[in-house]
């Protein structure tokens, strides 16, 4: 009987070492693309490392919200990545954190666990909700914009490649320039110039904040996509017409902010 003792705590003592010394031996990085919108799912990146300098790491599963993601092997000294699926369902500031690992490693016995400090702290631009500004004194002028070519950003030849950005078609990612960085890229084409437009927040016609700046969200990155210079006229600032990334992203984080 005393052997049969012995012979388990000896077991119990392995297990809890290299069991430790799996999950203590790991850190998490988190990292979230430029552009995200309330309620609309994006791809979260999520980098396993492994710091220990002799053995590998197994069957770690890091933990993030309700989402879980299997890690079955990381080797000495390496990375792994994989992507979570997220939905943050607030426009504005953010953050993504209470990140957790744990593994049964070595005999399935124990679940161990471990909680790391590694927040995210985001810009959520507002849900872009389909609408049309029938009471904007620019509604002339966003229809003709609309209306004055059938280009969507994505014909012509090659221009570049940029980062992914939310309402990019999926047929248009480039993979393998997207497997090089680690990061989603777009193919940017040529397409056809169109006449600027600029919304005045303030007379959109919309009387709810929340479906406002949904609104007007939804209408810019459609003109965005579109190619037509667009801008904003919002508390006093004005966004002169533009069809650059930044620009997008530059209106976009006005209207994520605004009451904050």
């Amino acid at each position: 009987m005393y052997l049969i003792t012995a012979a388990f705590l000896g077991f119990m003592g392995v297990s809890g070492f290299f069991g430790k010394g799996n999950i203590s031996g790991v850190s998490v990085l988190l990292e979230a693309p430029e552009e995200i919108y309330a309620n609309v799912p994006f791809p979260l990146k999520v980098r396993l490392a492994n710091r220990r300098r002799f053995l590998p790491s197994f069957l770690i599963r890091v933990h993030i919200g309700d989402d879980e993601l299997l890690f079955p092997y990381v080797g000495v000294r390496d990375a792994e990545v994989k992507y979570a699926s997220t939905v943050l369902v607030r426009r504005g500031s953010n953050s993504v954190g209470a990140v957790h690992v744990s593994s049964v490693y070595p005999f399935n016995f124990f679940i161990r666990r471990r909680k790391l400090d590694a927040p995210v702290e985001l810009i959520v631009f507002p849900e872009p909700k389909k609408c049309e500004l029938y009471d904007s004194p620019e509604r002339v002028r966003v229809q003709r914009g609309e209306l004055s070519s059938g280009a969507t950003g994505y014909e012509g030849d090659l221009i570049s490649l940029r980062n992914y950005a939310h309402g990019d078609p999926m047929k248009y990612i480039h993979w393998k320039a997207s497997a090089k960085t680690n990061k989603l890229k777009t193919k940017e084409l040529s397409s056809l110039s169109q006449k600027p437009v600029v919304i005045d927040f303030d007379k959109t016609g919309i009387r709810g904040l929340e479906e406002r700046i949904s609104c007007v969200a939804y209408t810019l990155l459609r003109l965005h996509r579109q190619r037509v210079p667009s801008g904003l006229r919002i508390r006093g600032r004005v966004f002169e017409p533009g069809t650059s990334a930044s620009h997008k992203a530059a209106m976009m984080r006005e209207l994520a902010l605004y009451g904050e």
